[in-house]
């Protein structure tokens, strides 16, 4: 191997590892602040690339029904709590928040000539029709058991990944999809050429994760999320609603999985069940930060994008195998240093 191979394998291992890292960091995100092991989160990445595809060629997204359909049921759900706790003021904002608004956003992307907008309002109404399903997941599947042991948690993020990939199939169909790169061309540095898009993946990643860190250091919400995730009966007791913290962190995953997965899609092809191997890796890179520190994370899932980069020109056939075996002596190391802390002791 010279300089220049071990530069291009250095540059797909960074490329790789940033947006593991922003999958890492959701993981972690969700799982300080819900205790949920989110498997789903790579369900995010495919629809989010999929939509974006769909848009770019003119066609709606198909996850748009889904959030429709899914509004309607949250809001039936929240009116039925609202009527039982003997809140009826709050049926028409919760009405129109979850049922009519969905709607009315399908109404007016109807209208567009989605082909000829620019790629940014593409992009923003893929989000659109993306990033909603996170806090309607939380909503109906995950809110109604939230006090629930982690085992019980994680299969029913296990039922929802199996729910989802399902989805995904029905609505996208079991042929991939591109988009064109942001920029075209790139640039050489050295030995090496280095993509524009590979330089836009890694900036908006930085971008992205910097912006994560502000907000949870300087707004409101971030420090409520950050108050739960260190300590969610003390929370409670400030008056920080756990609910409203398990939709906004599964909206802040969904949103990064979904921009990751437009991130990626212009540099590789992206089917309906991509989502899944994609977000395990990011799974390695958080359990590297042994799900609660985000440096440490961020950091793994660096290093597991290098180690598949290598291994990919070492060992294309065991690349996997490779990547996913780093779990092992992490474990390890964890289990032998961490003191072990029953599920009811927890509570």
């Amino acid at each position: 191997m010279d300089a220049a191979v071990a530069l291009l394998l250095a540059q797909d291992g960074i490329t790789n590892g940033a947006i593991y890292a922003l999958l890492s960091l959701a993981l972690v995100l969700v799982f300080a602040v819900t205790r949920v092991i989110y498997i789903p989160q790579g369900e995010f990445v495919a629809y989010g690339a999929l939509s974006m595809a769909a848009v770019n060629a003119g066609f709606l997204p198909p996850t748009m029904w889904l959030v429709v359909t899914l509004g309607i049921a949250v809001a039936i759900v929240d009116s039925v709590a609202a009527i039982r706790e003997g809140a009826k003021a709050r049926l028409p904002m919760v009405i129109f928040k979850n049922a009519v608004l969905p709607i009315l956003a399908v109404i007016v992307v109807r209208q567009l000539p989605l082909k000829d907008l620019a790629y940014v309002l593409q992009v923003l109404i893929a989000l659109a029709f993306v990033v909603p399903l996170g806090p309607q997941v939380y909503r109906l599947a995950f809110q109604p058991v939230a006090e629930a042991s982690v085992l019980l948690l994680l299969i029913v993020a296990v039922a929802v990944h199996f729910v989802m990939v399902g989805m995904g199939l029905y609505f996208f169909g079991a042929e991939g999809a591109r988009i064109p790169p942001f920029t075209d061309g790139g640039v050489t540095l050295g030995p090496a050429y280095v993509q524009y898009q590979t330089i836009w993946i890694v900036g908006i990643a930085a971008l992205l994760i910097a912006g994560l860190a502000l907000f949870f250091e300087h707004s409101i919400y971030g420090k409520a999320l950050r108050a739960t995730a260190i300590n969610r009966t003390g929370a409670r007791l400030m008056g920080i609603s756990a609910d409203l913290a398990g939709k906004l962190c599964f909206t802040l995953s969904a949103l990064v999985g979904a921009f990751s997965g437009i991130l990626i899609a212009p540099i590789t092809t992206i089917y309906y069940d991509t989502g899944f191997l994609v977000g395990l890796k990011g799974f390695v890179g958080a359990i590297i930060g042994g799900l609660v520190s985000y440096p440490l994370a961020a950091a793994g899932a660096v290093l597991v994008g290098l180690l598949e980069s290598y291994s990919s020109f070492y060992a294309s056939a065991y690349k996997e195998v490779i990547v996913f075996t780093l779990i092992i002596p992490v474990l390890l190391y964890q289990s032998l240093t961490t003191k072990h802390i029953d599920d009811e002791e927890d509570h």
